[in-house]
């Protein structure tokens, strides 16, 4: 099919048609012309000399096709020869036509029957004119809702029927019933085509579906504002669109690499005032990010409540039926969630529908998925269309959970004929299978199969692990992957592994199919791993995943056993389905005492047009629900709220929980929340919490409103809070003078964390004065990491001399060198001095103040801890310290020395000090190179019996076995003996705690173990 005539798409066919007249005020306009179009000019000796064979030359050469042809067309107007703008035009329209028409031919719109359900299909022709009508006006300029370079994102989970709207629209668009004036050009991109891609020109990816790759890109382009772009998948795309701009192309004729060509495309560098339309998966938020501007327009695609409500009675028919079905899936928000995607809608319906034909209460029958998957798979291999020997049943079903874990493991999501018959499914297998769609075809790769959905295929890989099946390698597993088929989440398999290991879920399939599945093995495992992670909390980045899972079992004693390992608990909200399966598992958690929360998404505005309209009320409810954990359960003692985005109501609510007088919480801690948060709510529940005793803002700019909140929360007589910390802050010079009011007004602040600050000597000066005030009651004061010198030293040291309540000075990691910590040395020699614990780690100091210090230690009669880690003191330094720790008038308890680059050469004096010395309890010795024989010598002391040391730092991974012996011995001779393993610099408040990350999963080594587990035992059974 020819685009065009080689007559009217030829510039010097229309040069050729002008006389000299025409031809040299052609030349004439074109001094200005380029001015006009934003262009750079041709030299006038170049257009005078010019014949129209070179003027054809000079602008094919100097500018891109559309827009030589737009300004030849405005010229042509100017000389009145509109029956060459005749000709143009005539030759766009044609170009238009034909465009439609290889458009109309592209696989895309190849409509595939029989591929979902049949109820789908006919409830998609019921609620698609609605969305469809939606799309039609946000484009149409006259509404005034899209502006220039605008984006549309389709969003939407697997399976919601992004592809499907898309094909639609497009139909629609050919046939003139949807975008009629508003696009001349549609050009469908898919994520595939892009991975294939490693270098384009505009030009080529206009044209790589027009005859011979000539497409008529001087037409396309003409009015870029009538070309819309259409990019499916964008969250499949194999590389990140962050790229910085001066990197992008804006000539359509230049090969770059793909990347380039589609962020300049999506930038709008190319095809300015064109259109996108993108559909994505929702969880890729860094393209997102990098694409959204306000004047964009996100579509969600979700059943919402009033489509969920509709589809269940186009499916049910008998309305009686449909509004008890509708009522249960309701009171479940793991069940509403599934409704939410159609295919798992009619997954669900098709369930209920089979039990309710046996008995009208599904009540007791479906609490989790598990259930409703147990059924499902049941019920379709015993139905009429699914039903098979008794015996082939079981390997029928042995074959497909087995292909369903290998693909998963080896990231294959559509199966080839060779990948079915690798794990011995039969043409007559599958058919049994695509019949009871259990698999379909595949929607991406011609002539595959697929599951209906992942959570389907999730649930057989369940199956495939609690039974003893031989591994397979797929064939498809050597192809190359696009990024979608990378399957990195096993949290969805696993949380049905638990759920298998409920009895009467497990019954459905074991009496079903004949089919014993490996329950008690797969119990112990989870109990012994879930004590491992009770005691490691941090090895899961929050603990969600773990919820799902005993959400799942709904076995009371199981889930209570394993809550019953945890004292603290990391909660990431996002969706009313995690705030029921958190509740349900921390109501269960009697050892409680820690509780980390974010909440994010859930009820937060959002800038769409088209919502998932799901119910704020029910929202709100299980939030109530989840904040009577702060009043319910009587060990839980600290909370934190990170990064976190609640609502008024919400929040009023989180207030009235903290208020309960039943509320045991000692510590509240609010970290990385922007800085125009407003506090007052939150800060008025502190003064009413009658047991609140730690307030923390950490990682926030303290914004100017903050300070006087916290100076009336502080100063109220029913306020208990005796420590505020305010950690990483960007607390400056400007914020200490609201700092010394806070200290001043304050009667009951006794400790202050400033940690992580750069408040400089400038801003210590003004704390210091107020720290003096009369008025100030303060007894810690924390300044790790805050940028002091030993220029601030003066008035630390000031306050620490004269202070009557100061006890503990914590000035670690900071530049004060010799003179510095010096100066806060002597101050310890003076008699007025209250200072009880000095920490000075990672001061920068040396070997040459260790005589001060050693002098401070005999004269000092209140020092009882000092911390001197990460300085470099030396044997030598460490000598002058021991013979201050054996002289009589020393009462030091605590000694930190970790990393003071000491070796064996003062081992045996260390060793006389562990048994001479009568105060010592805790003595920290990590990080420093001893050697086994200076180790030896430090046990040696440790045994003896006149040694009273508690705790001790002590590196003892590298002896030897004689060694090892020694220490052993040691340990079960003083039992009360403590070997620390962390140094001053893991001290709780130094480490700052990072975001709680918003995708986490199951640990992937615990399910790779449980197979290993499972093939080994298998391997036994064979032997």
């Amino acid at each position: 099919m020819a685009a065009s005539s080689s007559t009217d798409s030829n510039l010097l066919w229309y040069l050729e048609k002008l006389n000299n007249k025409e031809f040299q005020s052609v030349k004439e306009h074109l001094i200005q012309a380029p001015l006009e179009f934003e262009l750079p000019e041709i030299p006038w000796l170049q257009l005078r000399k010019a014949q129209r064979e070179d003027l054809d030359k000079i602008l094919t050469t100097n500018y891109e096709a559309h827009i030589t042809w737009n300004m030849m067309f405005s010229i042509f107007q100017k000389i009145n020869r509109q029956d060459l703008c005749e000709k143009i035009d005539a030759r766009r329209n044609r170009n238009k036509e034909a465009h439609k028409v290889l458009v109309s031919k592209k696989p895309l719109l190849q409509w595939k029957e029989g591929i979902y359900p049949k109820a789908n299909d006919e409830f998609y022709n019921s609620i698609a004119p609605g969305l469809l009508h939606v799309f039609d006006m946000i484009f149409d300029p006259r509404n005034n809702l899209s502006s220039d370079n605008f984006n549309m994102f389709l969003m939407g989970e697997r399976a919601t029927g992004k592809t499907v709207l898309i094909k639609t629209a497009m139909i629609l668009w050919l046939r003139g019933d949807m975008w009629k004036d508003t696009f001349s050009y549609v050009v469908h991109l898919t994520s595939h085509e892009i991975n294939q891609m490693a270098r384009s020109s505009f030009v080529e990816l206009l044209s790589k579906d027009w005859p011979d790759s000539q497409a008529p890109v001087a037409d396309i382009l003409s009015d870029s504002r009538k070309l819309l772009f259409v990019l499916e998948d964008l969250d499949n795309i194999k590389f990140t669109l962050n790229m910085d701009e001066s990197a992008l192309c804006s000539d359509s004729r230049n090969q770059v690499p793909v990347l380039v060509l589609l962020v300049s495309l999506l930038k709008r560098k190319m095809a300015p005032g064109s259109s996108f339309l993108i559909s994505a998966r929702p969880g890729h938020q860094d393209a997102m990010d990098v694409l959204l501007k306000e004047t964009d327009f996100s579509i969600i695609l979700n059943f919402s409540d009033e489509i969920r409500q509709a589809y269940f009675s186009s499916f049910f028919k008998d309305s009686r039926r449909a509004t008890i079905a509708f009522k249960f899936i309701h009171e479940n928000e793991i069940l509403v969630d599934l409704c939410s995607v159609p295919i798992l809608c009619w997954v669900v319906c098709t369930t209920l529908n089979q039990q309710m034909h046996e008995a009208d209460d599904v009540r007791l029958e479906f609490q989790t998925s598990t259930d409703i998957y147990s059924h499902f798979l049941t019920n379709a291999l015993t139905s009429e269309a699914g039903v098979v020997a008794g015996q082939h049943r079981l390997v029928l079903l042995e074959r497909l959970c087995w292909l369903a874990l290998e693909g998963l493991m080896q990231d294959v999501l559509d199966f080839s004929d060779q990948d079915l018959r690798s794990v011995g499914l039969t043409e007559a297998d599958v058919s049994v299978l695509q019949t009871t769609n259990i698999l379909m075809q595949s929607s991406n790769c011609e002539d595959h199969r697929t599951f209906v959905h992942l959570h389907v295929q999730e649930f057989c890989a369940a199956i495939a692990i609690m039974r003893p099946l031989v591994q397979t390698v797929l064939p498809s597993t050597f192809k190359e992957k696009e990024r979608r088929a990378e399957y990195n989440d096993l949290s969805p398999i696993m949380a049905c592994v638990f759920g298998l290991l409920n009895k009467k879920t497990r019954d459905i399939l074991e009496t079903s199919f004949d089919c014993p599945l490996l329950s008690g093995m797969h119990r112990r495992y989870f109990l012994e791993q879930m004590e491992y992670l009770g005691a490691n909390p941090r090895v899961m980045e929050h603990h969600m995943p773990l919820f799902y899972c005993l959400f799942e079992n709904q076995e009371e004693e199981f889930v209570k056993q394993i809550m019953g390992f945890f004292v603290e608990a990391t909660v990431l909200i996002r969706e009313n389905k995690d705030l029921m399966v958190s509740s349900y598992c921390l109501k269960r958690c009697h050892p409680l005492q820690k509780l980390r929360l974010c909440v994010q998404d859930i009820f937060e505005k959002k800038n769409c047009i088209f919502l998932p309209l799901c119910s704020q009320m029910r929202s709100l409810d299980h939030w109530r629900d989840f904040c009577s954990l702060l009043y319910t359960k009587k060990n839980l003692r600290e909370l934190e709220i990170c990064n976190s985005k609640l609502d008024s109501t919400s929040e009023r609510i989180l207030c009235k929980a903290l208020r309960h007088p039943s509320c045991q919480l000692r510590t509240l801690k609010l970290t990385y929340f922007p800085a125009d948060t407003r506090f007052e709510d939150l800060f008025k529940a502190v003064v009413h919490s009658q047991n609140l005793t730690h307030l923390s803002l950490t990682c926030m700019p303290a914004s100017g409103r903050v300070f006087p909140l916290l100076r009336e929360v502080l100063a109220n007589p029913m306020c208990n809070v005796q420590h505020l910390s305010l950690m990483k802050c960007d607390l400056k010079i400007s914020t200490c003078e609201e700092i010394s009011l806070l200290l001043t007004n304050s009667k009951n602040l006794k400790k202050l964390t400033l940690s992580n600050n750069p408040l400089s000597n400038e801003g210590m000066k003004i704390l210091c004065d107020a720290l003096l005030h009369p008025g100030c009651a303060l007894e810690s004061l924390v300044l790790f990491l805050c940028c002091l010198t030993e220029s601030s030293c003066n008035s630390v040291g000031r306050v620490a001399m004269l202070s009557r309540t100061l006890k503990h000075l914590d000035v670690s990691v900071n530049y004060l060198q010799n003179h510095g910590a010096l100066v806060l040395i002597l101050s310890l020699m003076v008699p007025s001095c209250h200072l009880e614990e000095l920490e000075l780690s990672g001061c920068f100091f040396t070997i040459n103040i260790c005589r001060d210090i050693a002098t401070a230690i005999i004269t000092n009669k209140r020092l009882k801890s000092l911390e001197l880690g990460s300085n470099n003191i030396g044997d030598a330094g460490v000598e002058l310290l021991c013979d201050a720790l054996e002289h009589p008038t020393c009462i030091l308890e605590n000694l930190g020395l970790e990393e003071c680059m000491l070796t064996n050469a003062c081992c045996e004096t260390l060793a006389s000090v562990l048994i001479n010395n009568k105060t010592l309890k805790k003595l920290n010795l990590l990080g420093n190179d001893f050697g086994e024989e200076g180790i030896v010598q430090l046990l040696r002391g440790l045994g003896h019996p006149d040694c009273i040391l508690k705790a001790i730092g002590l590196q003892t991974s590298d002896v030897g076995p004689e060694t090892l012996e020694l220490l052993r011995t040691i340990s079960e001779k003083n039992t009360e003996l403590i070997f620390m393993d962390q140094s001053w610099a893991m001290k709780e408040g130094r480490k700052l705690d990072e975001k709680i990350a918003t995708a986490a999963t199951y640990p992937s080594s615990l399910c790779w173990q449980l197979q290993h587990q499972q093939q080994q035992q298998q391997q036994q059974q064979q032997h």
